[in-house]
């Protein structure tokens, strides 16, 4: 299984991972603000996931880790 792990107290709410995902996974939180103040990013659609990472490789603030499925 696929899972994309958001550090919600690390992230700051830039938007970078949500603008290089290609199956548009993420998105910014338009409700929920994190312990510093901040909209966190959220895998909405994880099912679409298809590891590339480069949202975990754009994070500035580390706050990504995505884990590829098994075979």
């Amino acid at each position: 299984m696929k899972r994309v792990t958001i550090r919600e107290d690390r992230c700051k709410g830039c938007g970078l991972c949500v603008s290089v995902c290609p199956k548009h996974v993420l998105e910014l939180s338009k409700t929920h603000l994190n312990s510093k103040g901040y909209h966190p990013a959220a895998p909405v659609r994880e099912a679409d996931c298809i590891s590339c990472a480069m949202c975990a490789t754009i994070c500035p603030d580390v706050a990504i880790k995505v884990e590829k499925e098994d075979k």
